[in-house]
């Protein structure tokens, strides 16, 4: 059975791990390779299953540590041209992949990685450059959305084919306009190349999502312009609004920023 387990999802770190019964694949690296090797421990799983790293983009939240955890670990590290050339050029990745590690894979491409098929697409974000995954394996699709500026046609058939969906849920529209941040920070937030906000979540859920959708998880919550409960009340409410009932039509969490979550089954029926 496929399983997915957050380490971390928020601009202190995001890292994720998907794994089956055989092995498994980490989706970003912002998280401190000391925290990563400690929650491992305390589940019980085995750093040597970890398969490979998947990159969505280059910035530090989600990269800091990729260059340790694929040179102790010795693992391949897949993610666009650009990305990969984004991150050589990043002073918060201090240790840097090793040219063997370097992987690079095309915006829509299909590649294997054991029990996993995995395609990437584009999402709108202000990185060198930024995808999503959708993943399959064990007779069920996973698929990850995160630090997207707007939905865009290209995403949209994503939502719909996955049965489980890390979508993100940054920012309250009415608490970034009143927040703490300078200007330019709020107008770089809400725009096109910024971060989805709670309503821009559930609409795109409430138009895309099929009845083939079993669980959400709510990612990379702000934690000056979000809270958790008014991201999961903003997100039901504009859902219940198309006739959509969280709990009943599929299962809705949301991620803590730095906590890690518990292990999630990701079954083939419910």
């Amino acid at each position: 059975m496929l399983k997915f387990l957050s380490f971390g999802s928020g601009s202190s770190g995001n890292c994720y791990y998907l794994f089956t019964d055989k092995e498994g694949i980490l989706i970003d690296t912002g998280i401190g390779i000391r925290l990563l090797k400690k929650g491992f421990y305390n589940y019980g799983l085995k750093l040597t299953d970890i398969k490979a790293v998947l990159v969505t983009h280059d910035h530090a939240d989600h990269v800091k540590s990729v260059g340790y955890v694929s040179q102790e670990l010795n693992l391949p590290v897949y993610a666009l041209h650009d990305v990969h050339v984004g991150i050589e050029k990043n002073y918060c990745v201090h240790k840097k992949i090793a040219p063997a590690n370097v992987k690079v894979i095309e915006k829509g491409s299909t590649f294997e990685l054991g029990d996993f098929k995995i395609t990437s697409f584009g999402v709108p974000h202000d990185s060198s450059d930024n995808v999503g995954y959708r993943i399959e394996a064990d007779g069920v699709v996973f698929c990850l959305i995160t630090d997207a500026g707007r939905v865009t046609d290209e995403m949209k058939p994503f939502i719909s084919e996955a049965n489980y969906l890390v979508m993100e849920a940054n920012h309250d529209e009415e608490m970034l306009k009143a927040g703490p941040y300078p200007q330019y920070l709020k107008t770089r937030v809400r725009g096109e190349m910024g971060h989805l906000s709670n309503k821009e979540c559930a609409e795109a859920l409430a138009e895309n999502a099929t009845p083939n959708l079993r669980q959400v998880w709510l990612c990379h919550l702000s934690e000056e312009n979000n809270h958790p409960e008014l991201a999961r009340k903003t997100v039901e409410m504009i859902l219940r609004q198309y006739g959509i009932v969280p709990g009943k039509d599929f299962l809705l969490e949301v991620l803590k920023r730095k906590v890690p979550s518990i292990i999630f089954e990701c079954k083939p029926e419910l």
